[in-house]
């Protein structure tokens, strides 16, 4: 039976659940052992202590309380996690020390590529669990070959009842090997066959796990659901609700951590985000993956093929609660954009929506009548000449839309939305997704790795001084950070990208480990990364100078970066 009672607040200490699922014998051993090597030789001098009679007295005669909580701590801070866990739970005064050593907040990750699921699994949680930590969230995430219901329950049992998981196939892993000790990328390669189906072609097993302590912050599990009665669609507005009473007690969340479903329309989604919340809110994520959670209520959702989930948040809302003694986590992301702009703009002229694509053709200035689609891709060619081999073609789409929640006042906002270019022909041009309209501007984008380049080079430089105003990141909480505070990080990159896209492995990870070596982060492989962003990330000559939202990219990586401000010193 889990146990999740709590000895003290649960927002402060353990829940025994955690400390029981995880307990091991070996903590008694590793006390007696420590025990016996630092604190014997200091029992044996304060036993010799004698009463000016020259005998012994029993108030002088020493105790583990004699010792001090500093020496205590010196015992705790050694354990790895699930050892720290069960000493939590002793006594108080253990409790209390606990609690001290994990005043700070710590992100843990690792990364195996062991065939065997369970070993994986095995390995992964013992590197993330070799020191102290408090679980607030737990992420994995899996290649496509391996069992998604098999791993989310390996890793479910380890934790107790109260800790928000979220499990994820993706396309690749970013993350420290188990067995190397060094950071690697690593993606899965897959094939079209002839069927028109698709092979892997590296039948390797892979599991990336990160986990988080975040004092002063609270973690919830949201999901988006869709309806269930009625016409078909997902239930947005009751998703932002839902976020918005998970974190009532502030006026916006700290962030969000979004994963979606391969089939959904994540954008509706975003466009609604972006309307109901302050843009110190931070919202990251993979737009299209698999997905099981568990929320931070105990509730599991066990089949990643649930028909009434579409997508789930990983929300982090400031605990208005928060000790005086804990400081401030804060959160600076970061974008590395992956494509160019090329050519003029046009602007759609007859749009016909064909299930999950758009046929349509285009008027520009300087050009009488519509535009077909090979015309358009021929002017397209012209313009990109030798420049580039190859490159993947998408339009950037400029929708105004009227936003609101509820019945909230509706304000109209622009959008920028990427569309993948599938082909043209003497009467339309052809992308994929739907929702674009007549009048609608857009403008083609092209995958540039040299434009990559140059991004992960300026993020790089970015990051290098957070102390600095970085108001076109739109954060306001990144100024006057200590660099030597960041703990950790996630990256979420674009599959498109890697070895294969530079030319050499490392690039994407290169901005973190120049900046931050030492420090822990893990990352995966997106097929639609998720960034709170704006038209002026990808092109400053923006001659309307009208605020341009973006929240879905391509071809780009996230940067979630956290650091930790202490508390000030009391008086």
């Amino acid at each position: 039976m889990r146990i999740t009672r709590s000895i003290q607040k649960p927002s402060h200490e353990f829940t025994l659940g955690f400390a029981l699922n995880n307990f091991e014998p070996s903590l008694f051993a590793i006390c007696y052992l420590l025990f016996l090597s630092t604190l014997l030789p200091s029992l044996m001098k304060m036993s010799k202590a004698k009463d000016k009679s020259g005998s012994r007295s029993p108030n002088n005669m020493a105790s583990i309380d004699d010792l001090g909580d500093d020496l205590m701590q010196n015992i705790l801070t050694r354990l790895p996690a699930p050892s720290f866990a069960s000493a939590a739970c002793v006594n108080r005064s253990w409790s209390s020390v606990c609690h001290r050593v994990l005043s700070v907040p710590k992100l843990r990750s690792a990364v195996s590529f062991n065939p065997t699921l369970q070993n994986a699994v095995s390995e992964v949680m013992d590197k993330v669990l070799q020191e102290p930590i408090r679980p607030h969230f737990v992420m994995a995430s899996i290649g496509p070959c391996v069992c998604l219901e098999a791993a989310f329950k390996l890793i479910e049992g380890k934790f107790g009842s109260g800790i928000p998981i979220i499990v994820n196939v993706c396309e690749g892993v970013i993350g420290k090997d188990v067995l190397t000790d060094q950071f690697v990328e690593f993606q899965w390669e897959i094939t079209e066959e002839e069927d028109g189906g698709a092979a892997l072609l590296e039948q390797k097993g892979g599991i990336s796990l990160t986990i988080g302590f975040l004092p002063g912050l609270k973690a919830h599990i949201i999901p988006l659901m869709f309806r269930i009665k009625g016409p078909h669609g997902i239930l947005i507005d009751d998703f932002v609700m839902d976020i918005r009473e998970a974190t009532s007690t502030v006026s916006s969340p700290a962030g969000i951590i979004l994963f979606s479903d391969r089939e959904t329309d994540i954008n509706p989604v975003l466009q609604t985000l972006e309307y109901a919340f302050s843009e110190d809110t931070f919202i990251v994520g993979d737009g299209g993956c698999q997905f099981l959670y568990r929320s931070d209520s105990g509730n599991t959702i066990t089949n990643q093929k649930h028909p009434g989930c579409a997508a789930v948040a990983l929300v982090f809302a400031r605990d208005a609660d928060k000790p005086m003694d804990i400081g401030e986590t804060k959160f600076h992301v970061r974008l590395s954009t992956g494509v160019s702009p090329i050519g003029p703009t046009y602007r759609a002229a007859s749009v016909k929506c064909r299930k999950s694509s758009t046929w349509l053709t285009a008027s520009r200035e300087a050009v009488r009548g519509h535009l077909d689609g090979q015309a358009i891709l021929e002017e397209i060619y012209d313009e990109l000449g030798n420049r580039i081999q190859y490159p993947a073609f998408y339009i950037g789409v400029t929708k105004r839309r009227k936003c609101s929640v509820g019945m909230e006042t509706v304000r109209r906002m622009q959008f920028l939305e990427f569309h993948e270019v599938r082909g043209g022909d003497e009467e339309y041009l052809i992308v994929n997704s739907v929702g674009i309209k007549t009048g609608d501007s857009f403008r083609f984008y092209i995958s540039d790795s040299g434009a990559a380049l140059s991004s992960c080079t300026k993020v790089s430089n970015n990051l290098r001084h957070l102390d600095c105003d970085c108001a076109n990141n739109h954060m306001s909480d990144v100024d006057h950070c200590d660099k030597s505070n960041v703990f950790g990080g996630i990256i979420f990159t674009c599959c498109g990208r890697g070895e294969s896209f530079f030319g050499v492995n490392g690039i994407d990870i290169h901005p973190f480990l120049k900046n931050f070596p030492g420090v822990a982060f893990g990352g995966t492989y997106c097929a639609g990364e998720i960034f709170r962003g704006d038209l002026n990330l990808y092109e400053q000559d923006n001659e309307e100078g009208d605020l341009v939202h973006c929240g879905q990219h391509v071809y780009s990586t996230v940067y979630l970066v956290m650091s930790y401000s202490p508390p000030p010193p009391q008086h």
